[in-house]
C-alpha cells in the first residue's frame, strides 16, 4: 500500500490571496495570521499575491482569474461575513462559499477557504488568528497533495 502523507513544506509553492475588505478588521486580523503561518511554512514572500475585493460575494470571481492565470499552486480565500438582522447573511454566506468550491472544483486548483460565517463580530475576531493559519496549512498541503497525485499519474 502506497500511502501520500501530509507535506507541510512550501518552499517551493506559489500562493494568491484574495481578501475581502467588508469587516476590515477581521479581514486584515485573517490575512496577518495567514501570512505569517505562511512564512513558517517556508513560501517566500515575493511567491505569495495579495489581492483585495469589497466583499465575500466578489471573491470567486478574484479567484477564478486568478486561477486562470496558471500562475499559481494555491489560492486562498479569507474574509467575514457577521449575520445582522437580514436574510442577506444566508445569501452572501452560501453562495460565497459555494462560489469558491465551484472555482476549486473547475480549474482544480486547491482553495483554502477562509471566509468566516459567525453570527457576531466577537466570534469572528476571536478565530482570526487560527483561521488565519488554517487556511495557509490547507492550501500548503492541498498544493503538496495535487502535485504528488499528478507526479504519479505521469509514472504510472
Amino acid at each position: 500500500m502506497r500511502e501520500i502523507k501530509p507535506a507541510l513544506d512550501g518552499a517551493e509553492l506559489r500562493v494568491a490571496i484574495v481578501r475581502g475588505r467588508f469587516n476590515e478588521s477581521i479581514g486584515a486580523g485573517l490575512l496577518r495570521a495567514c501570512l505569517e503561518r505562511l512564512t513558517t511554512l517556508g513560501v517566500h514572500p515575493e511567491k505569495v499575491t495579495v489581492v483585495s475585493v469589497p466583499g465575500a460575494l466578489e471573491i470567486p470571481l478574484a479567484l477564478q482569474q486568478l486561477a486562470a492565470t496558471g500562475h499559481y499552486n494555491a489560492l486562498i480565500a479569507l474574509g467575514a461575513v457577521v449575520r445582522g438582522d437580514t436574510y442577506h447573511f444566508e445569501v452572501v454566506s452560501n453562495e460565497s462559499a459555494a462560489g469558491v468550491t465551484q472555482v476549486q472544483l473547475d480549474t482544480g486548483l486547491p482553495i483554502a477557504n477562509g471566509i468566516l460565517t459567525t453570527d457576531t463580530e466577537e466570534q469572528a475576531l476571536a478565530r482570526i488568528a487560527q483561521k488565519g493559519s488554517d487556511c495557509a496549512e490547507a492550501a500548503v498541503e492541498m498544493a503538496n497533495l495535487l502535485r504528488e497525485i499528478r507526479n504519479e499519474k505521469r509514472t504510472a
